[in-house]
């Protein structure tokens, strides 16, 4: 159990459907948590109400594991007037999540032992959600030598990015791919070509053309993505890929995959959501690196989604504050937050509709994170013995999005979006961090 967190409870979840594709289960059940762990999971029906403790209705309700996220941006140290540790880590137990991956570029940059340690700290006190620093590839996020990979990795670190540049240089990546491979950590790649989009402000095609803005080409992510899988290839370093946004990119994935080299890849809500047909009203909440694309590259992202191909749904949870994002659009910052919707449009835009499965969204919500970061002890089984790091949702209730959000920030590009399901509680290690929809604390 976290330091700093109360005494775990003791909660009977009755009746309830359990969805754990650990195991392939989803069905009703009765799950009884105690002491910090699952201490049963029963048919439903048959499990006597705690001596202690309270009984919690499940007619309707999903149990599942607690969601991980393998990207979000929590922006401390250095810029707390968007986003501190302890907010984001409430936004993110808001948002059902009871781990989460904190991104490197923060000021100071996390490239050294020192800025991993602080974070740690922060995430230790406010033990809302698990925080797993993410080290740096490079010095400063400049791209030209490599970070302290071993020092970091002796601290627990199992990821290294550069996200918001991408590492420009064939030979510091190949380097690094061969540091993952020594230290069993994994590199994860934002691709973008740079020489391909410079003082790019949306998606390169028809919409970018009407609004008289430079486009960012889907050749910038894909190049980049190619190059990396030949490195991956070469040195058999483990290698994932941030925010997949082409259909070309989910193309390069899947061969990857099918050659069997050690390549996963992420996709965020808003990239499965909206195209760049959304950012025809100037609107900077749909900017984004990268960008919104065309309608065929959301449909490619859904499908490789779907069967597999790619790995995991993540956040990118980016925090700005009012003043960069209320900028003409050229100036403002690309990021929307999402840890508080990324659940809610999953199964909106893809469960409700048919086009994804319960178990496969949860799945790829926490199951498949958790084995990208090695964490044993989320992402299921839920059962006997287990940490009790669980989420409780109703998918069937109905809200709108915004304007406020636990984040400090509030450029979600989901605001005023009618979603359809809601997160009731998480429990991580056993306790109670939201409940009935509210933080506890």
């Amino acid at each position: 159990m976290p330091k700093g967190m109360p005494e775990p409870s003791t909660v009977l979840f009755r009746g309830i459907r359990v969805v754990d594709p650990a195991t392939g289960r989803d069905g009703p059940g009765d799950v009884l948590v105690e002491d910090g762990v699952v201490a049963s999971v029963g048919e439903a029906g048959t499990a006597s109400a705690p001596r202690r403790g309270e009984v919690i209705e499940g007619d309707g309700l999903v149990l599942a594991p607690g969601l991980v996220d393998l990207h979000a941006h929590l922006r401390e140290p250095g810029r707390e007037d968007k986003e501190t540790v302890e907010s984001g880590s409430r936004a993110a137990a808001l948002g059902g999540y009871t781990a989460v991956a904190a991104m490197a570029n923060t000021d100071p940059v996390a490239d050294n032992a020192a800025v991993i340690q602080e974070v740690m700290a922060l995430a230790e006190k406010a033990a809302l959600c698990e925080v797993h620093p993410v080290g740096a590839i490079t010095r400063g996020l400049e791209g030209e030598t490599l970070a302290e990979i071993g020092e970091m990795a002796s601290l627990g670190v199992r990821m290294f990015s550069d996200d918001g540049k991408g590492v420009q240089s064939a030979r510091v990546l190949r380097l690094a791919l061969e540091y993952a491979k020594a230290f069993d950590v994994v590199i994860a790649e934002h691709c973008e070509d740079e020489s391909l989009t410079e003082g790019a402000q949306m998606h390169e095609g028809y919409h970018s053309a009407t609004l008289g803005l430079r486009g960012w080409p889907s050749e910038a992510e894909e190049l980049m993505l190619a190059r990396d899988v030949f490195l991956a290839r070469r040195t058999g370093g483990r290698l994932h890929v941030c925010h997949l946004s082409a259909a070309g990119s989910v193309d390069l994935v899947r061969r990857a995959k099918e050659e069997g080299l050690r390549v996963s890849a992420e996709v965020t809500p808003h990239h499965l959501t909206f195209t760049d047909d959304d950012l025809s009203s100037y609107d900077t909440y749909f900017k984004v690196n990268p960008p919104m694309r065309s309608a065929d590259d959301r449909e490619a992202l859904r499908a490789g989604l779907a069967d597999g191909t790619i790995d995991a749904v993540a956040t990118d949870h980016a925090p700005h504050a009012d003043e960069e994002k209320e900028q003409e659009f050229d100036l403002s910052p690309p990021g929307t937050i999402g840890l508080e919707t990324a659940l809610a449009a999953v199964l909106t835009e893809l469960v409700e509709p048919g086009r994804l499965s319960l178990l496969r969204a949860v799945e790829a919500m926490s199951t498949a994170p958790a084995g990208v970061l090695g964490l044993r002890d989320h992402g299921g089984p839920v059962e006997a013995g287990r940490p009790a790091n669980l989420v409780v949702f109703d998918p069937a209730a109905e809200w709108t999005a915004g304007p406020r959000f636990a984040s400090k920030s509030k450029n979600s590009a989901f605001t005023g979006r009618a979603l359809r399901g809601r997160v009731l509680h998480t429990l991580l290690a056993g306790e109670l961090t939201v409940r009935d929809g509210a933080a506890t604390r």
